[in-house]
């Protein structure tokens, strides 16, 4: 079975270039993305890191300007720093000149201080725990599932805690993420009352036609929540290739149908890189690992460097970065498309999508051209 891809983009930022380079490549992938026939276009938030989606509603604006078909919304929204009624209204904002297009996607991240702020850890200048890793990496039918990674593995977590703290009011508590995301869908729908007892109405955003979607990686409380809601849900197989899977069954097994949907619906993403053959392919993506390593040594997605010129990761390094790397999908057209096929057929995905992330802009619209027209070709022989 064909499925419909999209693309999730983080809008990185290259070794030497800088921010405001990286929006203009979000908004020019996206009119590319349309014209190649993706179905949706949807942007991270992540902050004070080099990569420049930080305000992910922001650039989905320009991005859903620079457009006029492909849907385009956010993968994932981080609830937590942010209120339920700035997230609906500025959606709002959007559909008012884009309408019927936009997607809401909601993520848990913003929720996570309390889950670490339980965990003991080393301070900063600690060395990444190498002993925690436990398993074999598997494949199934074609699909690369490693061992989960062990999240006390990164154990320099001061930076966390700070951009958690610059990111909410002195103070601030986030409320429950089911409680959040039942705000949200109050809002939409016109339904929230204040504590109260007082009816407000997000205007603009009351009423748009958008979809709901709760992001997750993990058989933990998104999966569930979207299935027990009867919402559509996104499986990040490209951030956590060793739970992603678990993550699709516990959706599907608290599912109930809804207005919405009458059966589950899941879209899967995995981090691809094509090229015209596999060896180009390769080294195009062999610095992923060290983007992937600065993320988990604590220090935050760092610029993304040139495979011409960065040194090897250390045998060290790369125990700590191995899931994602295995899991990863590099090479031709032939060979992304069997991998693909292979994920989707796995998860039983309805759709899949696809983050790429390269030094060279002219490479990653390559790749997304390539998997687009090769992935058509599957689906016309298919037919």
């Amino acid at each position: 079975m064909s499925v419909p891809l999209s693309i999730l983009d983080l809008s990185p930022i290259s070794a030497g270039s800088n921010a405001a380079q990286a929006v203009r490549n979000s908004v020019d992938l996206a009119r590319h993305a349309e014209d190649w026939g993706y179905h949706r276009y949807w942007l991270a938030e992540h902050h004070f890191v080099s990569v420049a989606s930080s305000s992910s509603l922001t650039l989905l604006a320009l991005v859903a300007a620079a457009t006029t078909r492909i849907r385009v919304g956010t993968g994932a929204v981080q609830v937590g720093q942010h209120t339920s009624v700035s997230i609906v209204e500025a959606f709002g904002i959007v559909d008012a000149v884009r309408p019927g297009r936009v997607d809401i996607g909601l993520g848990r991240s913003g929720h996570r201080r309390a889950q670490f702020d339980a965990e003991a850890a080393t301070a900063k200048g600690g060395h990444p725990v190498l002993d925690t890793v436990t398993g074999r990496t598997e494949i199934r039918d074609g699909v690369v599932v490693p061992p989960p990674f062990d999240p006390r593995r990164i154990t320099d977590r001061s930076r966390f805690f700070a951009a958690a703290e610059a990111l909410q009011q002195p103070g601030a508590e986030s409320p429950d993420f089911a409680e959040q995301v039942a705000e949200v869908r109050a809002l939409l729908d016109g339904s929230y009352v204040a504590a109260n007892g007082v009816a407000l109405h997000a205007v603009p955003g009351e009423g748009i036609e958008a979809e709901v979607w709760l992001f997750g990686s993990s058989a933990g409380e998104s999966a569930r929540l979207a299935g027990e809601l009867g919402l559509p849900f996104a499986a990040a197989y490209h951030v956590s290739p060793g739970t992603a899977l678990d993550a699709v069954e516990a959706y599907r097994a608290a599912f109930r149908p809804s207005e919405r949907l009458a059966r589950p619906h899941v879209i899967v993403s995995a981090d691809v890189v094509v090229a015209p053959d596999d060896d180009t392919a390769r080294h195009r993506a062999s610095t992923y690992g060290h983007w992937v390593h600065s993320v988990r040594s604590g220090s935050g997605a760092a610029d993304y460097l040139d495979p011409a010129t960065a040194a090897p990761l250390t045998a060290d390094q790369v125990r700590l970065v191995e899931d994602r790397l295995a899991a990863q999908i590099v090479g031709s057209p032939a060979t992304a498309v069997e991998r693909l096929a292979a994920l989707q057929r796995v998860t039983g995905a309805d759709e899949l999508l696809v983050t790429t992330i390269t030094f060279d802009h002219a490479d990653r619209l390559e790749s997304h051209r390539l998997l687009a027209e090769a992935w058509a070709r599957r689906a016309v022989r298919a037919a």
